[in-house]
């Protein structure tokens, strides 16, 4: 069990690595399209109190070393703990992961990040919705590229494999069984 804290800590360290990394590199103005596929991968390796903590961590490093606004944590806490979320009670099914990102970033976190941005960084020409359609563009360009490579984990069975290392709650042996008896 000890062995499985280290590992989960090593993968959270080398997510948020990436994140921070990556973001500047794979990015077009105003959309992150990577962290959406950073949020989805973690929520389904590690639940979803894993991603809403990489997802804090990247914000936070983010904001610190590249002057990014507070969008950087508005864009992505929701989404990565609604991702984890729906990937658990729908019992494992990665479009649930996906579709918790879009829902929780493209919607709820574009939508909270209009009073965050007017109230602590002074835009006042903004509207409730104004960063809705390029974060929900965002979330679908980084849930298909989440989506693809997790699918292509589960069918070689390294997806499972993943979860068992971690030693986190996964619903692959269901997954696998199923689809193997149909």
């Amino acid at each position: 069990m000890q062995e499985n804290k280290v590992v989960r800590m090593v993968m959270l360290a080398f997510f948020v690595a990436l994140g921070v990394v990556i973001s500047p590199i794979l990015r077009v103005e105003g959309l992150c399209p990577m962290a959406h596929f950073i949020n989805i991968a973690v929520a389904v390796l590690m639940g979803p109190w894993y991603a809403l903590l990489n997802a804090v961590l990247i914000g936070i490093l983010r904001m610190i070393l590249m002057a990014i606004p507070p969008l950087a944590l508005t864009g992505a806490v929701f989404g990565a703990f609604l991702s984890g979320f729906l990937y658990q009670k729908s019992g494992g099914n990665l479009w649930m992961a996906a579709l918790g990102e879009v829902i929780g970033t493209g919607l709820i976190g574009s939508i909270l990040s209009y009073p965050v941005m007017s109230v602590f960084w002074g835009y006042t020409n903004l509207t409730f919705f104004f960063y809705t359609p390029s974060f929900v563009l965002a979330t679908l360009m980084g849930g298909s590229v989440a989506l693809f490579f997790l699918f292509a984990l589960r069918r070689t069975g390294h997806l499972l494999m993943m979860q068992e290392r971690l030693g986190v709650h996964h619903f692959e042996k269901y997954q696998i069984k199923k689809e193997s008896t149909a």
